[in-house]
């Protein structure tokens, strides 16, 4: 799907300027701790962007709607996992971090799927 492709750029585009940021932007400005806490957001987003750009290609080849779940749970991790990272690190408020593990478990399942459709169809 074109969709995931154009999901996966835009996302690779925001870790790369997401990482920009924390490494000019934030230094010296939050503690240490939460500086590596960012750049685990920012890898994990990026790590995730190149896996929509997998979903949209092998969309293009095979259909099926364990694909398509499998790019929204990348997408919604992305969205949970390194968003509630990013909001950490800038607010320092630790309940933030609740919010992490289902964006975790969202990537997690997403892979699931994507293994088993391809599984299925190649």
């Amino acid at each position: 799907m074109k969709l995931f492709i154009i999901l996966g750029a835009i996302n690779a585009f925001v870790a790369v300027a997401l990482g920009a940021f924390g490494a000019h932007g934030l230094e010296g400005r939050i503690p240490d701790k939460y500086l590596e806490t960012w750049k685990t957001g920012v890898t994990y987003q990026m790590f995730h962007a190149t896996g929509l750009l997998v979903v949209g290609i092998l969309a293009a080849k095979m259909a099926g709607s364990l694909l398509s779940w499998s790019g929204w749970l990348m997408l919604i991790g992305i969205l949970l996992f390194s968003g509630s990272l990013y909001v950490l690190s800038v607010t320092q408020i630790k309940v933030l971090g609740a919010i992490t593990p289902l964006g975790g478990v969202s990537f997690l399942a997403a892979w699931v799927l994507l293994i088993i459709a391809v599984n299925k169809h190649l």
